[in-house]
């Protein structure tokens, strides 16, 4: 692109009620497509680009997507040793998973060319937060560019104050709203939902994806206005297809064969038949067709989804024999493990989840480098889901896309029933392990976490448990499904996950194969999960119905308390002398908070309290007329200096030893003495005069 001679060309319109530029034909030039847009300080960038043939060898469509988030947009320079930015955040990868679900539907079947989003926040305000100009950057970035693409899509935030509905709100709006709903979608569906709430309805909710549903429309029209102007025609590509006639000899060979493998219920024993299938399969054909074996699996593949989904909706027969509503046998333990806070084992169905609940200092919280205003992260989840889960024979790798995503989807549904800071004054960290995998294991690691943190004796609000539904649709014919396992997961149209209390949703995350769902599916997928969720609810709190009253013997006692936060110097003392001999004294782990709040942890409640009493004595003022038990450091000719709290010392002076004459200080009182004084004077510089009741 020539730059000088290209004038660039700017699009304006509202989305909130806030004015939104989007720049095209100034910045960039090589992608296919690109974008610039802004909303207050708030500037998105964001390129697509494609190769120009498949990368040999793959059989997937290789779309990658990365939110970029950089450091100088806020004005920062990065931490650590390099001083620039290192691995992408939790934030950024949860963003570019929330930009990739609502697109990856809209690329054509057999479309195997890496294709590339590349979205980098420049700058940011955050009263505009950049996330959702990121999903709409790509869906112009995309529609403009001459890769084959069935958009638009729109992408919109919506918030609840108040029962009324708002779009991208700001900071103080969000503050106040009881909902953070993301929406995706067409002008004729919706493809995409990520919400968390605090216990909205299943109506409420629906109202909320319809609400942002009608934004999305009116984005989708400013971008077909954009596209009109700029849009490039799009590239001919040459799909993949397979042998016509391959496929029919495939089909005629393993059709009656793969029926009766379909009609075992049992996982394992269809397993073993399918398995046998493709190798009497691949035998029969190697000499015919040779080199066809990836062929011959797509084949087989298609047409084992297509039978399933066929029996799913013309038989209402799922593979395991449940009916569309059934919910997978459960069973749930607690206290499973006998040294941590609290620990709980979730099983439903062959999807079995161990969640552990630690307990720590509000110190130990995470800390954030998120383009945005929160620095810190009091409850934590973490999602892992290792090889043997599946019977997989693999190399352990560290968190990826799918562990994050899953950990956050989790640790959203739980985090609006923890308790308040001052109510449980802990930071709380909670890990779920897979140990088996057959569907919903995120849903699997919201129950075990609740039952997990009752075990610990955390007092959450309200239980919270969560389920996974699906669909399989073919024209009109609609068949949704409760508690979906792999198989149904994999041949499905839809993973529709929703977690709540019995009194409302707390979070929902879903995502579409197919090009977005109706107002009626949604509703009927909100109300079933509904029913489903509430059984799934009954069963736990069969086993435990609300958190434990005591905290785990290996847990940390903690006790707050507020002091003005001008002393906080005083208790610390020079280069932290005074607390490092509290702590030396009474063998407790203090931390103090900068308004003020002390934190003292341990597991013995007379130290706590012996330390609570020290810092108190150090932080009250001293009065006249106060008596305070205290230690000679001191003596000289004409007294001794007592230390009446740390940091704090005040004399007594020779007279005010006794009543009768004293000749020596030492006659009455020595170095090391522990004595009860009394306050009679305190001068203009603050120095403190004592007289001596008795010694200790």
């Amino acid at each position: 692109m020539n730059f000088i001679e290209n004038k660039p060309e700017i699009f304006e319109t509202t989305i909130g009620g806030k004015k939104v530029e989007v720049i095209i034909h100034k910045y960039g030039g090589q992608a296919n497509g690109s974008c610039w847009i802004k909303c207050g300080d708030t500037v998105v960038m964001t390129n697509a680009t494609m190769s120009d043939s498949i990368r040999p060898g793959i059989d997937f469509f290789p779309l990658g997507v990365d939110f970029e988030e950089k450091q100088y947009a806020m004005g920062r320079i990065p931490g650590g040793f390099k001083k620039r930015e290192g691995r992408a955040s939790d934030k950024a990868i949860l963003t570019s998973r929330l930009i990739d679900r609502p697109l990856r539907p809209l690329f054509p079947k057999g479309f195997f060319n890496d294709v590339s989003i590349v979205s980098t926040v420049l700058s940011i305000d955050t009263n505009n937060p950049p996330e959702v100009f990121g999903m709409l950057g790509s869906s112009i970035a995309l529609s403009i560019s001459d890769i084959p693409f069935a958009g638009p899509t729109g992408s919109v935030v919506v918030g609840m104050i108040d029962g009324k509905y708002v779009i991208n709100p700001d900071n103080e709006q969000r503050a106040k709203s009881n909902l953070h709903l993301v929406v995706s979608g067409t002008v004729d569906a919706i493809l995409m939902i990520e919400a968390g709430a605090d216990g909205v309805t299943e109506q409420q909710m629906l109202d909320g994806v319809l609400f942002g549903h009608e934004e999305i429309k009116r984005q989708v029209d400013f971008i077909n206005s954009i596209v009109a102007k700029v849009g490039k025609p799009k590239k001919q590509i040459d799909f993949y297809k397979i042998d016509e006639n391959l496929q029919n000899a495939v089909i005629a060979f393993a059709d009656k064969k793969l029926d009766k493998a379909l009609a075992v219920v049992d996982r394992h024993s269809r397993g073993e038949q399918e398995e046998q299938l493709l190798k009497d399969t691949l035998e029969q054909f190697k000499d015919s067709f040779p080199d066809s074996e990836k062929d011959i699996k797509d084949i087989l593949y298609n047409l084992t989804k297509q039978k399933v989904r066929a029996k799913i909706l013309n038989d209402g027969f799922r593979p395991d024999g449940r009916k569309l509503t059934e919910i997978r046998p459960i069973w749930v333990e607690v206290a499973t493990l006998p040294r941590t806070h609290g620990s709980a084992v979730f099983t439903r169905g062959e999807t079995q989840a161990l969640t552990t609940t630690t307990l720590g200092m509000i110190t130990e919280v995470q800390k954030l480098e998120n383009l945005d205003e929160e620095t810190h992260k009091r409850y934590m989840h973490q999602y892992n889901f290792p090889p043997y889960s599946t019977g997989e024979a693999k190399p352990m790798r560290g968190p990826g896309r799918r562990e994050i995503g899953h950990g956050a989807l989790a640790e959203r549904a739980l985090e609006p029933v923890i308790p308040s800071e001052a109510d449980f004054p802990y930071a709380i960290r909670t890990v779920t392990e897979i140990l088996s995998s057959n569907g919903s294991t995120s849903q699997a690691s919201v129950c075990g976490s609740t039952l997990s943190l009752m075990d610990a004796g955390v007092p959450i609000k309200s239980p919270v448990a969560g389920i996974a539904m699906g669909l399989i649709k073919d024209g009109n014919k609609v068949a949704i499904l409760s508690d979906i396992q792999g198989l149904e997961d994999f041949l499905g149209d839809m993973d529709f996950k929703v977690a709540g209390t019995k009194d409302g949703i707390t979070a929902i995350q879903m995502d579409i194969k197919i090009k977005g769902i109706d107002k009626d599916i949604l509703k009927q997928a909100l109300s079933q999960a509904n029913d489903g969720r509430q059984h799934i609810l009954a069963q736990m709190l069969k086993v435990i119905d609300k958190p434990r009253l005591e905290l785990s013997k290996y847990a940390p006692k903690i006790i707050s308390f507020s002091i003005d936060p001008e002393k906080i110097g005083d208790v610390i003392g020079k280069a932290g002398k005074v607390i490092n001999e509290i702590i030396k004294e009474t063998g407790v782990k203090i931390d103090i908070d900068d308004n003020g709040t002390v934190f003292i942890a341990t597991n013995d409640g007379i130290m706590a309290d012996k330390a609570k009493r020290i810092i108190l004595s150090i932080v009250e003022d001293v009065e006249v007329g106060k008596r305070y038990e205290g230690e000679v450091v001191r003596t000289i000719e004409i007294g001794a200096f007592i230390n009446i709290a740390p940091g704090r010392d005040g004399m007594i002076h020779i007279s005010k030893l006794s009543k009768e004459r004293v000749n020596k200080v030492t006659d009455v009182i020595n170095v090391g003495d522990k004595v009860l004084v009394e306050v009679i004077k305190i001068d203009e510089r603050g120095r403190v005069d004592l007289k001596l009741l008795n010694k200790i």
